[in-house]
């Protein structure tokens, strides 16, 4: 017991370090990834000839499962924007919802593009749309912005293929189809509880000031964007995929040419390459854009991500480091004395190392290392398991973390405000998020 919980003192003092060289010294993440994960390695006795192949190890696991599909993302957020596809899906959702069902309308924006887009991109193109939306039925835009940002965050935290998602399918080995079918039972009451509900407990909503940053977008003509069948197809098209794909594997034979074809293009990697060809067609050359064009957009989108790519490299080496030194063993060994779900203290740890880290993929990484034994161990679904940390990763958070940041400075709104408002949704997100895992749970093992 004594060496169990030394050696969870030696990770808490790891993430503690990373904290500090992020937030105070101001270290570049990749750099405070690599000395933490260096630091727990050498502290918990992990042989010096093993630290090289450890590392090697956490960058080839991430990378290898990661890469493509993060990448494949990218372009395909690029290409929706470049094509006008974002504004077509979000003209046609509000209208067709009428004003009265306006907050849920941008639930469901908010949703879909946090689910096909890298979080940030995301905002920064929905943000313009929803302020225009807002001037234009006489809504507070906070009123607005609430539930689109509920939906987005939530959208990006436990649906594939995006990269805190991705990690945590892969290391939980859960499946893909079972997540995004769990993933909707779990998004739907918490994103209605995160973006609509919680606004009645928010005092002065409707007197937040603007600031001078977040400008409307300007629209395009109609007869400039693709249709909403083909600008909503692109984004749902993974995750539909994947899903035939599972239901044809589960009616077919395991040895037919239907169960070889559905394993094929129900894999992340192929399901999404075949997303960013019909793209390419839809938004690219239908849209009357050369190959050069498309080529340069392509170029764009993976230059904007390199740095979020070895980011993700680097917490693959804090994982891996956690995995091989025990760490995951040692807490299954001290759960087992007491009567916590591992479910909760999933949840737990990665709550905890998003507070500290203000990283949501490097929370969900390096969650994944402690927890995993837990699955095997506590004959966990690992597609709950895989949700808990995911919402555990979508949490309220300081001001050191980019999310936090890009909010409040977008709006330029006190940092009071910034805190009764994505700090609440957030916290909402992820606590009602937990609740609905838990509550699957007892009818899904």
């Amino acid at each position: 017991m004594a060496a169990d919980l030394l050696a969870l003192f030696w990770v808490l003092i790891g993430i503690l370090l990373l904290v500090f060289l992020i937030v105070k010294t101001k270290v570049h993440n990749i750099i405070a990834l690599l000395v933490s994960g260096l630091f727990i390695a050498f502290a918990e006795g992990l042989p010096m000839v093993k630290i090289a192949t450890t590392i090697e190890t956490g960058i080839g696991s991430v990378m290898s499962s990661l890469l493509l599909i993060v990448i494949f993302g990218a372009i395909i957020g690029k290409m929706m924007t470049e094509s006008g596809a974002s504004q077509q899906i979000a003209d046609t959702i509000v209208n067709a919802m009428g004003p009265k069902l306006l907050p849920y309308a941008l639930l469901l924006i908010g949703t879909i593009f946090g689910m096909s887009m890298f979080y940030e991109v995301a905002f920064l193109i929905t943000m313009p749309l929803v302020i225009n939306i807002a001037k234009e039925a006489k809504v507070p835009y906070m009123k607005l912005v609430i539930p689109t940002i509920a939906g987005a965050t939530m959208g990006h935290s436990i649906f594939p293929p995006q990269p805190g998602p991705m990690a945590l399918v892969t290391a939980f080995h859960a499946d893909i189809a079972q997540v995004y079918m769990l993933g909707f039972i779990v998004i739907v009451p918490t994103i209605i509880c995160s973006g609509v509900l919680i606004q009645h407990f928010i005092p002065g909503l409707a007197d937040m000031p603007l600031g001078n940053v977040m400008k409307p977008a300007p629209k395009r003509a109609a007869t400039d964007i693709p249709s909403f069948r083909t600008s909503i197809i692109i984004p749902l098209l993974p995750a539909i995929i994947i899903i035939c794909a599972s239901l044809a594997k589960t009616l077919s034979a395991t040895n037919s040419w239907v169960f070889k074809f559905a394993s094929f293009i129900g894999s992340a990697e192929i399901s999404m390459l075949i997303t960013v060809i019909v793209a390419m067609l839809l938004f690219g050359y239908r849209r009357g854009m050369s190959g050069k064009q498309i080529s340069d957009h392509m170029t764009s989108a993976i230059a904007g991500i390199s740095n979020v790519l070895m980011v993700i490299a680097a917490g693959g080496v804090m994982k891996e480091v956690i995995i091989d030194s025990g760490i995951g063993s040692k807490i299954v060994d001290l759960v087992g004395h007491t009567n916590i779900s591992p479910l909760i203290l999933a949840w737990i740890i990665t709550v905890l190392i998003r507070l500290m880290t203000g990283q949501g993929a490097v929370s969900a990484i390096t969650a994944a290392g402690i927890v995993a034994p837990m699955v095997v161990a506590f004959h966990v679904n690992p597609a709950l398991m895989m949700l808990a940390c995911a919402c555990g990763s979508n949490t309220t958070t300081l001001m050191y973390d980019g999310g936090f940041l890009l909010y409040q400075q977008s709006f330029g709104i006190s940092l009071k405000d910034t805190f009764k408002t994505w700090g609440l949704l957030e916290f909402v997100n992820s606590f009602v998020g937990l609740l609905m895992v838990l509550l699957i749970s007892v009818f899904v093992h």
